[in-house]
């Protein structure tokens, strides 16, 4: 089996994003051409990061223009440099 491991201090997020066509109030189809990128995703593995506040498994909000969209056996990733992550997302309990 392989698997992307990022260098350095690279982050790896997962792209794939639910299958289904997405339509616009008034009934337009949006192609996937069209859609806008999502500036979270799952963080899959991180590269050699010193103090790291993320690990595999965290929900991350990055940089809107950042990273290196890559195809890997058929699923959608973007690598990013550690340094355009903007904050982790947290479950908290409602009080």
């Amino acid at each position: 089996m392989k698997e992307l491991q990022p260098l350095n201090q690279n982050v790896l997020l997962d792209m794939t994003q639910p299958s289904g066509e997405q339509r616009t109030a008034g009934g337009i189809i949006i192609p996937d051409t069209a859609k806008e990128k999502p500036q979270v995703a799952k963080v899959i593995a991180t590269g050699n990061i010193e103090n790291s506040e993320i690990s595999a498994g965290d929900m991350v909000l990055f940089r809107k223009f950042s990273g290196t969209d890559i195809e890997f056996e058929g699923k959608k990733y973007l690598i990013v440099p550690y340094s355009d992550l903007l904050a982790k997302i947290v479950e908290t309990e409602t009080i």
